[in-house]
């Protein structure tokens, strides 16, 4: 096993590199449909991982956001975004990365997350821990979600069919605070390596979260959906934490979605 994540390490740092170069220079990006951008950086880091991959492991199947499925009847499947925060490389905010998990017989064995921008490599792969920069990382200890930063994502399409608002505000009244990076590679790592408690979101593809749910699991955290069943890489939603709160958030969550507000969403006042 030890030689996929070595493998996959290598073609993140590469991956990572091409997209830092295109971040430095300015890149012109197009929509994806009616609302999803996509930029020459991302075509250019998926085939350059895709390539690497195929010779490799020729035998692997390959599911990438751009190139969609390169089917095998291998048992062995990688899911591959190319460039996760399209939007924030785009528009020239530095919060990205290339993001890229390995699945056997429906497990998820070995993973990576590189952030090309600080220069940070996240790695797991399944029993032999995680790591960042080849240092052991673990999920953080804060008890409680009163004492918790959590983050979460909203899609950027049909935001007006998301109902994510009303778990937002509810998890910001109990909790330190909300961010929102623009990548869920990114928060999945920060709750691997203890900067976040914990992180959900609805509406993630199997790429979006391959890598980080074996990082947080091999950090020590626990992973679920967002009603509490065992996560899934095409699940509806995904909940992280570092397992202390992991039930008062599911149990908060479950109050959402029976319609059972602790705060009232506060009434608009305009200002004079």
């Amino acid at each position: 096993m030890a030689r996929f994540l070595e493998t996959a390490i290598d073609i993140a740092r590469e991956a990572g590199a091409l997209l830092a170069h295109h971040f430095e220079r300015g890149i012109a990006w197009e929509l994806k449909g009616d609302y999803d951008l996509v930029t020459a950086a991302d075509r250019a880091s998926e085939h350059l991982v895709v390539n690497h991959l195929k010779n490799h492991f020729p035998t692997h199947s390959v599911l990438g956001e751009e190139g969609g499925l390169q089917e095998s009847s291998s048992e062995y499947i990688w899911y591959v975004d190319p460039l996760d925060g399209t939007t924030n490389f785009a528009h020239g905010y530095p919060a990205f990365n290339v993001t890229m998990g390995l699945e056997r017989a429906g497990e998820m064995i070995a993973g990576v997350i590189f952030d090309p921008i600080h220069q940070e490599m996240f790695a797991a792969e399944l029993g032999g821990g995680a790591y960042l920069n080849g240092r052991r990382i673990h999920v953080s200890k804060q008890p409680t979600l009163e004492t918790a930063l959590l983050a979460t994502g909203f899609p950027s399409r049909k935001r007006h069919e998301n109902v994510n608002v009303h778990f937002f505000h509810q998890a910001s009244m109990v909790t330190h605070g909300l961010r929102r990076s623009g990548s869920a590679a990114i928060d999945l790592s920060c709750v691997a390596c203890g900067r976040l408690e914990g992180f959900w979101e609805f509406g993630l593809s199997p790429w979006d979260m391959a890598a980080g749910l074996l990082l947080v699991r091999e950090a020590g955290g626990r992973t679920s959906d967002m009603v509490g069943a065992p996560a899934d890489v095409r699940g509806p939603h995904l909940v992280t934490t570092n397992g202390l709160i992991h039930d008062e958030l599911i149990g908060l969550f479950g109050e959402v979605f029976q319609g059972r507000y602790r705060y009232p969403m506060p009434p608009v006042i305009p200002v004079r």
